[in-house]
């Protein structure tokens, strides 16, 4: 093959390799936020979801990464954590679930100088927005929600749907729905969360029993 025939072949591998690129289906996945604190109002959240394996004193918090795990931390009111589907590749954007015990434990979920928001907390980061019916649409991450269901992110809060993990250690609504504990009891064997959903610009509060494994979002001390 002589040189002009030779750069044929070359720019012809890279032409096809360029349209291969530029006409690909795969889906855009939201990039995992660069900055890693915004203030809203008076308040400093993380704009991220949190992805520790241990307590802030060094201990290791137990991975239920079966059913059966799950389930028992939840009949036993241990603390848990676990990826979504138990796919340790979940983890690099939406971070880790945690039940409700992990959260409140005494030897501390939430990095230094960080706490789990209450449950008055969430409230006050709500009306800020404009109010739960309103809020949910500035949280909500630009990409990643299905269907019609991103938000403008105006917040700065980057909520992502990453879905949840019931207390039989079932795996439901990732692409659909976002979920953040708080550290507020309920009553009995229910506490407080936000949740916000593809198809709505709300934010919902409510009551979840404890053993559900939910994203956690820290707030600065």
């Amino acid at each position: 093959m002589n040189k002009l025939n030779s750069s044929v072949a070359l720019w012809l591998v890279v032409a096809i390799t360029l349209v291969s690129a530029c006409t690909s289906s795969t889906p855009v996945e939201p990039e995992v936020p660069t900055i890693s604190e915004v203030a809203i109002g008076t308040q400093v959240w993380m704009t991220s979801n949190l992805d520790v394996a241990l307590f802030r004193n060094g201990d290791s918090i137990p991975h239920a990464d079966t059913y059966e795990k799950w389930e028992k931390a939840a009949t036993d009111g241990t603390p848990a954590w676990c990826y979504y589907d138990n796919n340790s590749a979940n983890g690099r954007l939406h971070g880790k679930l945690y039940n409700w015990y992990a959260v409140t434990d005494p030897r501390g979920l939430a990095p230094e100088g960080y706490h789990i928001p209450t449950d008055d907390e969430w409230t006050a980061l709500t009306s800020f927005l404009g109010g739960e019916a309103e809020a949910g649409v500035k949280m909500k991450s630009t990409q990643g929600w299905m269907g019609n269901g991103n938000g403008t992110n105006s917040s700065g809060f980057h909520g992502l749907p990453s879905g949840f993990v019931d207390f039989n250690g079932l795996f439901y609504s990732a692409g659909e729905l976002g979920h953040w504990w708080s550290s507020t009891v309920s009553n009995a064997n229910l506490a407080w969360k936000r949740y916000m959903g593809r198809n709505t610009s709300k934010v919902y509060r409510g009551a979840f029993y404890m053993g559900n494994g939910f994203s956690v979002r820290c707030i600065k001390d």
